[in-house]
């Protein structure tokens, strides 16, 4: 959803929650039928690596080809490592209970450090017209989107952070 496709809606508190529980559902199911149907230990893998050449399609031509946005606003995020560990804690343990305990919190834990590279230069702090804002932010200051309400981006003023999640003055 709109978690995963701007770069400015990436942010360090819900699209490390939302988009890692999302996307684990269907890797899960293609892993449980590869695995249970014919013992490969790969279902995950390979539902990503096809989940993501369909999302670097999509990527490129609907928002690049038609709307003109920079792909690096719009690109997908890093499921293959976590793929590969969910893939993995079902080949050590040969259980589908202790893959959907161990193997699920593995996907969302290896979710946002592997994203982290790709993100980071996004995340440098930039001064624009006195305020300070991420590269994120400005980039979608500049590439305002149709049909998103402004009071849904926010662009922090700030930078103290209370314990309620805000951005205290």
């Amino acid at each position: 959803g709109d978690w995963d496709f701007w770069t400015d809606w990436k942010d360090r508190r819900l699209w490390v929650t939302v988009v890692p529980i999302v996307a684990v559902t269907f890797p899960a199911a293609v892993q449980a039928f590869a695995w249970g149907r014919y013992r490969l230990p790969w279902g995950a893998t390979v539902c990503v690596l096809g989940l993501l050449f369909g999302e670097w399609v999509n990527r490129y031509f609907n928002f690049w080809g038609w709307t003109y946005f920079p792909v690096n606003f719009v690109f997908p995020s890093q499921l293959i490592p976590s793929a590969i560990i969910l893939d993995v804690v079902l080949l050590l343990s040969n259980s589908f209970t202790f893959t959907a305990v161990a193997g699920a919190m593995g996907w969302g834990l290896i979710f946002y450090p592997s994203n982290w590279p790709v993100i980071a230069p996004l995340h440098v702090p930039v001064e624009y017209n006195g305020m300070m804002m991420t590269l994120a932010d400005l980039q979608g200051y500049h590439y305002v989107r149709t049909g998103t309400p402004e009071y849904i981006r926010m662009v922090e003023k700030g930078t103290l952070r209370t314990f309620g999640k805000d951005v205290a003055p």
